[in-house]
């Protein structure tokens, strides 16, 4: 029995570790290679540039700035530079490596000059730094990898992209118990917000504005079904179109990465972050308030805000289907490694039924949220040991369907229908939501991330051990068989 449970954990734990699990801060590291000469200043400037790349791709796909910035120190200590100050602000990584008392420090900076959301090249990377440090690769082999890696198109299509950003939505709907005319809706709208927001991109607008047309097409499709619906007995509720809507374009932001910096200990690129994150959002807000406006003016209103009718235990299934499918729609639009989809699934049926079932509790949606997240976070951590991929990729994905776009929408339609109050009100709760999940999920990578050997293990492996010296002690040798004679002999 106790060899059933020590194997059972081990199969849930992994044997192995994520790449920033391995990574001790302040630690001294071997380097596997022959140090780098201080005198050598061509030699240090490539690996400094080397680890600047490395950082910036994790940078650029929302890695907190401390996680970025252990993983770039480490990767200049493989190649022994292990006396190196290593700066992460928001969008800029500066390396510096000291050479004594007489030498002048070497220093290289690398801008990070767009955001984007590829978890294949996060996945690779995070494989490079293993590569560095188990097979100790020269620096020049490793310049050709990052910049393959960043050469390389996507593994998915555009148009398979695209789809997926509308199947986010649709799973979105679903978790808000929207019906099938709701979901497909969704589904539509979100595709099109997508699609217009990359050739908005192409031409290079400004992420503000692709933000505000986007909130503003997530209102068009909405208001005029409600109108055509008016009409007959069909049940309809925009606001979860229009919510789901919100939700694709708020999934693109990083608010775990500012929430993290700020809790971890780099609170200005928290704040670069959290200010970039509320400013991106307000242009969702300013894109829904001119399609309200616009749609009152020619004789179209959308129906007014009512208490929301809380969701029974009946509901359960069709919210952790929805979660789900929000969760794997979210990995795959963003391009995640196929290894990583079913852990991104299973972190989404995670996320959405736990939050579903505390709902139904005592504790209320911040609490029941918070909780959801730090399970998704622990999950996400765990997975990454068992499918080699970043923690960051699963647990953002879980906590994508639950992302507070309904309060922000009902906030924003109380704020200017003249309901300061409830506006406010809403307002307040879904910042408190989006605070609680990006909270709970960097705390469930932290658990995660400290369970290198648990101790029961550690226990059940020693029980294990004693028991086989004890029955080897107390065996009794095997007397040697007499040898037979031989017919007729002596």
């Amino acid at each position: 029995m106790r060899e059933y449970i020590r194997r059972s954990v081990r199969k849930i734990l992994g044997s192995t570790q994520a790449t920033i699990d391995t990574i001790e801060p302040g630690s001294i590291v071997v380097a596997p290679r022959r140090p780098i000469e201080w005198t050598d200043e061509a030699a240090i400037t490539e690996v400094l540039d080397l680890a600047t790349k490395v950082g910036a791709v994790l940078l650029d796909s929302g890695t907190g700035a401390i996680d970025t910035r252990d993983q770039v120190a480490f990767v200049a200590s493989i190649y022994g530079l292990d006396d190196v100050d290593v700066d992460v602000t928001f969008n800029t990584i500066l390396v510096s490596a000291r050479r004594g008392n007489t030498l002048p420090p070497i220093t290289t900076v690398r801008t990070v000059h767009y955001r984007s959301h590829d978890f294949t090249r996060l996945a690779q990377i995070d494989r490079l730094i293993r590569r560095i440090r188990q097979l100790a690769i020269n620096p020049a082999t490793a310049h050709r990898i990052v910049d393959d890696i960043l050469a390389a198109k996507h593994p998915y299509p555009y148009w398979a992209a695209n789809l997926a950003w509308g199947l986010l939505a649709f799973g979105v709907a679903i978790y808000l118990g929207g019906a099938w005319l709701v979901s497909l809706t969704a589904f539509v709208t979100s595709v099109v917000i997508v699609a217009v927001n990359r050739r908005l991109a192409r031409i290079g607008t400004p992420p503000f504005f692709q933000q505000l047309a986007g909130g503003f097409i997530a209102v068009i499709p909405a208001a005029v079904i409600f109108r055509w619906a008016a009409d007959t007995s069909f049940a309809f509720l925009p606001s979860q179109i229009i919510a789901a809507g919100i939700v694709v374009l708020l999934s693109g932001l990083s608010l775990v990465g500012a929430v993290q910096d700020a809790i971890t200990g780099a609170p200005i690129t928290g704040t670069a972050r959290f200010t970039e994150v509320v400013v991106m959002t307000g242009g969702i807000l300013v894109g829904v308030a001119l399609a309200i406006r616009l749609l009152a003016a020619v004789g179209v209103d959308l129906p007014e805000l009512t208490t929301v009718t809380p969701f029974g235990a009946s509901e359960i299934p069709a919210r952790i289907t929805g979660g789900a499918l929000a969760a794997v729609a979210f990995a795959f639009a963003s391009y995640a490694e196929r290894r990583a989809l079913p852990a991104a699934f299973l972190a989404g049926i995670l996320g959405a039924g736990v939050a579903a079932s505390l709902t139904l509790t005592t504790l209320g949606n911040m609490l029941g949220y918070g909780f959801a997240a730090v399970l998704v976070g622990l999950v996400g951590g765990l997975a990454a040991r068992r499918a080699l991929t970043p923690p960051l990729v699963i647990a953002v994905a879980g906590i994508t369907p639950l992302l507070p776009g309904l309060a922000i929408y009902r906030g924003l339609y109380g704020l200017m229908s003249g309901r300061i109050a409830d506006g406010l009100g809403e307002t307040a709760f879904a910042f408190g939501i989006g605070c609680s999940l990006a909270a709970g999920v960097t705390l469930g990578e932290f658990i995660a991330r400290s369970l290198h050997q648990p101790a029961i293990l550690s226990t059940l492996q020693e029980r294990s051990r004693r028991q086989v010296l004890k029955a080897r002690a107390s065996a009794r040798p095997l007397r040697p068989l007499r040898r037979p004679r031989p017919p007729g002999g002596a």
